[in-house]
């Protein structure tokens, strides 16, 4: 399971032209889903996205993490990121997980996400716009 986490003053997501996921402060959150995950797996990424500490504390420090800086989190179902680009000039995708597994880990994600954090959402599987406001700009690929 991959996360790409970024720091962000602001985020959100449109569908059709509805803003159906938005946060301030926070992190934008996307999120791909492999073959072989498992809610294991969505526990132990969650937990390092919750406590990476990508946040300046008084020192200017990245100190803080999401939850000690106030922020939110806007989670965003990114199935690209499990491709294979090692050969040619196509990504493959057949290391991805199916879009059932994948929706149930994503949505398991999310609700599990939801009982720590204030938490937002992207509509899975949908053709999405993803506006965001990045701080830094602070990016980090997380793997488990």
């Amino acid at each position: 399971m991959i996360g790409l986490i970024q720091r962000v003053k602001s985020a959100n997501v449109r569908v059709e032209q509805q803003i159906v996921g938005q946060i301030e402060q926070g992190l934008l959150v996307l999120l791909g889903v492999k073959q072989g995950d498992d809610q294991s797996k969505a526990d132990k990424l969650l937990q390092k996205v919750l406590n990476y500490r990508v946040f300046a504390d008084q020192q200017g420090k990245m100190n803080l993490n999401v939850q000690q800086a106030g922020g939110s989190l806007l989670i965003v179902s990114q199935f690209t990121l499990a491709a294979d680009t090692q050969k040619g000039l196509r990504p493959s995708f057949s290391r991805g997980a199916s879009p059932a597994d994948a929706k149930a880990l994503y949505d398991y994600f999310h609700q599990q996400a939801a009982l720590h954090i204030h938490t937002e959402t992207g509509q899975f599987a949908a053709d999405m716009q993803v506006s965001l406001q990045n701080d830094g700009p602070v990016t980090f690929w997380l793997q488990v």
